[in-house]
């Protein structure tokens, strides 16, 4: 009889806990041989999928691969599979999971682990849905790898929970209501069922190699905390199965908030983020380098990276370069100064004062929004109908429509999003519905103090129900070459 030596029983014991965790069970089973495709099935095109230098690679007409062969019989319910993925550009594919082999079509059950960089959708449609999605559940919004490089997908299924990582970094976080309230057609319930690789049209073409599986028990439970399923959690569900992205662009670390948290909360409420720098003079960054240093604090992050300008002498700080960096640039009209040259920050009481003549301030502050919309190279208008405490509950009466239409009119002719913020409740519906009349673009937007007002884009959502808007309506960041700190006007 063998003896385990120290190091052995350190080693036990130190795996014990993960194998604990995971669901006990069994080393990692390849399901592909790196040669061919024993063990998998092709349905509506069998030219869809051939093998290169060790990868099954899916380049032709639409069709599926299915796993057919004899590891579990190919019958999964709780596992952990893992692939490396390489997709060129505008390849859009995916990996299913939970689902059963079809001669034609898609498949009708289970789940999607999207594999899009940069595919952006045909014809009308645009597609939202980035690499490591949950399809339709739960979404990815920002590419976190390139195009042409290898990437690693890993997908752990434990009860009624998914959990998704792409290169290492936690994506997507998944518990199912009970009963499952999704209504999607591809039967989004978490069952048991088998492993199958997209080839989405004759464009796409992506590469996949080293799959394989750890199988784990099939009476696993995890516990998990359950969703509160509520109408918002159905509306934040149903809308990112129709394609709006539901992102809460203007978020702040700060008052303890750190980019852990943030990302912790993202995937519990199935909203994404972007993170917003202040950059503005007497603000801790002002200049290049603490962009770029914030910058890297988030790259690969599934977050987006945004540049909020404070005050009016924010853009002299940044150069154009480092701005185009960002995913996107934003600021508000809530620092300017008077026609007699008094500076003041409106969202401040001591710094406004009394305001005896309401009408001439909201001409002065409508003057400068506008001049905002049309000099400064943003992205979005954020907090865009604030008014001062002082003169706050006067908002219909002094947000007439001629004066509703001037700041609508210059965010359509400078193409720049109107925010829906959902700390301060505005813009009005009446607002909203003629800004959608208009043509102009939305984006939902907190700006929170801290790490206990963020929220769950409450009012932004009903706004969405209220004024008919659909994902066409919808702020997406530009392409790198669109920004508008990179069109002709600001080059």
């Amino acid at each position: 009889m063998n003896t385990p030596t120290r190091r052995e029983l350190l080693a036990s014991l130190l795996a014990a806990p993960a194998l604990a965790q995971r669901g006990a069970a069994s080393d990692w089973i390849p399901l592909f041989d790196g040669k061919s495709l024993n063990g998998w099935k092709s349905n509506e095109s069998s030219s869809s999928f051939k093998v290169l230098d060790g990868a099954i690679v899916a380049d032709g007409p639409r069709s599926h691969l299915f796993y057919t062969g004899p590891v579990k019989n190919a019958i999964f319910r709780n596992f952990e599979l893992r692939a490396k993925v390489r997709a060129t550009p505008g390849a859009n594919s995916g990996i299913f999971f939970h689902t059963r082999y079809l001669e034609k079509g898609w498949p009708d059950q289970g789940f999607e682990v999207q594999v899009n960089n940069s595919h952006t959708g045909e014809g009308n449609y645009r597609e939202n849905k980035k690499t490591a999605s949950l399809y339709g559940v739960r979404n990815v919004y920002k590419a976190l790898v390139p195009d042409n490089e290898w990437f690693d997908l890993r997908i752990l299924v434990r009860g009624k929970r998914v959990e998704i990582w792409c290169n290492d970094m936690p994506v997507v976080d998944y518990v199912e209501a009970d009963p499952p309230v999704t209504k999607s057609a591809y039967g989004h319930r978490l069952a048991e069922g088998t492993f199958a690789l997209q080839c989405h049209d004759p464009h796409s073409k992506v590469s996949f190699r080293d799959i394989a599986v750890r199988p784990l028990a099939d009476d696993f439970a995890l516990t998990a905390e359950k969703p509160v399923v509520d109408d918002l959690y159905l509306d934040i569900l149903r809308y990112g199965e129709d394609n709006l992205p539901i992102v809460d662009y203007h978020v702040h670390l700060k008052g303890g908030f750190t980019l852990d948290d943030a990302l912790a909360l993202s995937r519990k409420h199935d909203i994404m983020y972007g993170l917003a720098l202040n950059v503005g003079l007497g603000f801790p960054v002002s200049n290049d380098a603490g962009a770029l240093d914030f910058l890297a604090t988030v790259k690969g992050k599934p977050c987006y990276a945004a540049i909020q300008g404070e005050g009016r002498e924010w853009p002299t700080l940044l150069s154009k370069e480092t701005m185009a960096k960002f995913d996107y640039v934003f600021t508000d009209a809530m620092t300017f100064r008077d026609d007699r040259g008094k500076r003041m920050r409106i969202w401040i009481k001591d710094e406004v004062g009394a305001i005896d003549d309401a009408q001439a301030f909201m001409e002065t502050y409508v003057n400068r929004i506008e001049g905002v919309l049309r000099d400064e190279p943003i992205d979005i208008h954020v907090n865009p109908t604030f008014l001062p405490d002082v003169i706050a509950a006067r908002y219909d009466e002094l947000w007439t429509p001629s004066r509703m239409a001037r700041v609508i009119e210059a965010a359509k002719k400078n193409d720049i999003a109107i925010e829906i913020n959902n700390r301060y409740r505005i813009p009005s519906p009446a607002f909203l519905k003629a800004a959608k009349q208009a043509g102009v673009k939305f984006s939902f937007g907190t700006n929170n103090g801290g790490p206990h007002d963020i929220g769950r884009l409450e009012y932004s959502l009903a706004m969405v129900k209220e004024c008919g808007l659909k994902w066409p309506d919808i702020f997406v960041p530009k392409r790198d070459g669109e920004k508008r700190v990179q069109r002709k006007a600001y080059s």
